[in-house]
């Protein structure tokens, strides 16, 4: 399985990722969500929250549009906590 076969997740995902040292499955899923959507914005990658919504989804296998719905306000404010709030 790679990355793009994942739900929510594409080719485009994949490149992204791999620009991050991403490469494997394992290795995506182990990762921290919120640290790899910091390291590709430290990548001046043009990168929107779906990308970080479509992360979360993929590693707890549930759609994207569920985790931007239901955790919304949990998400912006760690990710205010880590200086990135949109």
């Amino acid at each position: 399985m790679r990355i793009r076969d994942l739900e929510g997740l594409g080719p485009k995902s994949e490149m992204m990722l791999a620009s991050i040292g991403v490469d494997s499955v394992d290795e995506f899923k182990r990762s921290d969500a919120f640290d790899m959507y910091r390291k590709l914005k430290e990548e001046n990658i043009s990168v929107s929250l779906n990308m970080l919504y479509a992360m979360l989804g993929a590693q707890e296998g549930v759609g994207w549009q569920g985790i931007a719905s239901d955790r919304k306000t949990e998400i912006l404010m760690r990710l205010d906590d880590m200086g990135l709030a949109p």
